[in-house]
């Protein structure tokens, strides 16, 4: 079998399957692991894969730079936003992420919420100059891709607040991989953000869902919920409970 005829096909069960183990698809096939080996390294390359010990994900759409994210699924963001912005309470305290979900949030949250909103995201801190909240805008380097404050300093502010609610960004959301994004910094500070909030709900529109990145943010069970438009009847569904994780219908929440 010639190699661009191997790639498609190990393409053809990620996108069935979810995951590729080197080992199994090698003898399914008839080939040395080497050979499956080079072929998931070539895609990681290529960023069609994303290899982990004995095999390879789905790689995530999600990271693309940020003004290519804006036109991916952007019907299911604005649902997944709507439904995040109905389980925020008058006057609570609301960390949002970076990124497009959360930037459609404050799309869906009305301009008379007099609560608090903390964000690391200057764009998403521009988009709420015309809301009564009270806005406060963490520092630190600016990493562009995403469109938010990460590095030492950053983290070293997060630590010093608290609030109700946190807003979860990632790009992808995977049985095995957990929740995951494509920078280490901005993972780190995902994670600061989320230890400062008593509950944290990740924004998963439909793009991110079965597919993961390179770095991990946190496990499926250290989150209060996963909002979602996937129906129960999907098999995937099944995997992320089986993992941990405790979906949040959008259609339920934004009604």
């Amino acid at each position: 079998m010639l190699a661009a005829a191997r790639k498609e096909l190990l393409l053809e069960r990620l996108r069935r399957d979810g995951r590729i183990v080197a080992k199994e698809i090698a003898a399914e096939l008839g080939l040395s692991e080497d050979s499956i080996r080079r072929d998931l390294r070539e895609l990681d390359v290529a960023g069609l894969a994303v290899r982990v010990y004995g095999g390879a994900l789905p790689a995530s759409p999600a990271v693309a730079d940020y003004a290519a994210r804006t036109t991916v699924a952007p019907d299911s963001k604005r649902r997944v936003a709507a439904a995040a912005v109905a389980l925020i309470e008058p006057g609570a305290t609301v960390i949002l992420d970076g990124g497009t979900t959360t930037l459609a949030m404050v799309g869906a949250l009305p301009r008379s919420f007099r609560g608090t909103v903390i964000t690391h995201s200057p764009t998403v801190a521009a988009a709420l100059l015309n809301h009564e909240a009270e806005v406060f805008l963490i520092g630190g380097q600016l990493f562009k891709h995403s469109a938010v404050a990460c590095g030492a300093a950053a983290v070293e502010a997060a630590n010093k607040i608290s609030a109700d609610l946190f807003f979860l960004g990632v790009t992808g959301v995977h049985p095995t991989a957990g929740l995951t994004t494509g920078d280490a910094d901005e993972a780190a500070m995902k994670r600061a953000l989320a230890s400062r909030a008593a509950e944290t709900y990740v924004l998963a529109s439909d793009e991110k869902i079965g597919t993961a990145s390179r770095y991990s943010v946190l496990p499926l069970d250290a989150v209060t919920g996963v909002i979602t438009e996937i129906a129960d009847s999907d098999p995937i569904a099944a995997e992320l409970t089986a993992a941990g994780a405790a979906l949040v219908h959008a259609a339920d929440r934004a009604r």
